[in-house]
């Protein structure tokens, strides 16, 4: 049954950048459920986890751009006509962004800016969503985490998106523009890449339980973390595309945060398969690890009306079945 919220969406052109990725299709699915008319731009680079198969099934109620949002032109080109759009397009590892940050700048700094740039030239009445994350943080100096937590990054990609994110606020309050930010943790669901660590590391963890590997955690694994169901994570963004407030950021995660050894043996639990073992920290990691994170969303649950709906064992139950499917 459609609701009020997502009867919203119905009719009206939504660009989802990184489509084909784990948010962004997880994005897509909603909105063609909702009725809208789905665009896609995705270059389908592997550094980004995007993957075509995640668009299974809804390919003819889509239209798909193959380009990179580090050229202009095709970004310019699908936004013209945009009433929504979702700015999933990243660069998206944390190890990879410290082997080559100029790429990882292309994606996430330039590739914004050009989002940024084309809605303000063609289609300043669109409403933009840029998917943030609560990494730009660095480590955590204040329990718990709000928005007025200084940011420290400790890796290129947290800094990009935290540049990325300064983009938005300009944008908005220069230029008039209905752009918001949502910071998303730590999240797990359907379409996520579960072959590759660089990708989020309770989708990998679910992806080793499922072929009966051990799933690997550094030290004694007691570090907290926020964590979202992808679902969860979909409505905060889209709650943040209907509000009429502009220029600002959201935290949106679970109502609770866990240790990455509680987690991993609640991941292999569900998949009733895989094994924990616990590792010396590899010096490499050690350096960019943030340590305990945990998440105040009240910010959001007040303006907009959000909370997580989903529980932990109710969402890696849901995604274990997705990808045994």
């Amino acid at each position: 049954m459609k609701t009020e919220f997502t009867a919203a969406f119905s009719g009206k052109r939504a660009v989802v950048t990184g489509g084909l990725g784990f948010i962004g299709s997880n994005i897509v699915h909603y909105l063609v459920e909702a009725g809208a008319e789905v665009v896609i731009i995705d270059s389908l680079d592997p550094r980004s986890g995007g993957d075509i198969r995640n668009i299974q099934g809804i390919e003819d109620r889509i239209e798909l751009v193959s380009a990179d949002i580090v050229n202009f032109d095709p970004v310019a080109t699908i936004v013209e006509r945009a009433a929504y759009v979702f700015h999933c397009a990243a660069h998206t590892s944390h190890p990879y962004s410290m082997r080559d940050p100029q790429r990882d700048i292309e994606v996430n700094c330039i590739g914004t800016v050009n989002v940024l740039e084309a809605i303000r030239r063609f289609r300043p009445k669109a409403k933009l969503v840029y998917v943030g994350t609560s990494t730009q943080i660095g480590q955590m100096q204040t329990r718990p985490v709000t928005e007025s937590h200084p940011v420290a990054p400790v890796d290129i990609y947290s800094a990009n998106k935290s540049v990325a994110e300064h983009y938005c606020r300009i944008y908005a309050n220069a230029y008039d523009l209905g752009v918001n930010v949502v910071r998303l943790p730590n999240v797990y669901g359907p379409y996520a890449n579960i072959s590759n660590p660089d990708f989020g590391f309770i989708n990998y963890f679910i992806g080793r339980a499922l072929r009966n590997e051990t799933l690997t955690i550094y030290g004694n694994g007691l570090q907290l973390r926020s964590i979202l169901y992808a679902g969860d994570a979909v409505t905060a963004l889209a709650l943040a595309a209907q509000t009429d407030r502009t220029g600002q950021i959201w935290f949106a995660a679970g109502a609770q945060s866990i240790s990455v050894k509680e987690l991993a043996e609640a991941i292999v639990e569900a998949c009733g398969t895989g094994r924990v073992v616990q590792v010396e920290w590899p010096e490499a990691r050690k350096k960019i690890d943030v340590g305990d994170i945990v998440i105040d969303s009240s910010k959001i649950r007040a303006e907009l009306g959000w909370g997580p709906a989903v529980s932990l064992s109710e969402g890696l139950r849901s995604t274990v079945e997705f990808f045994r499917r």
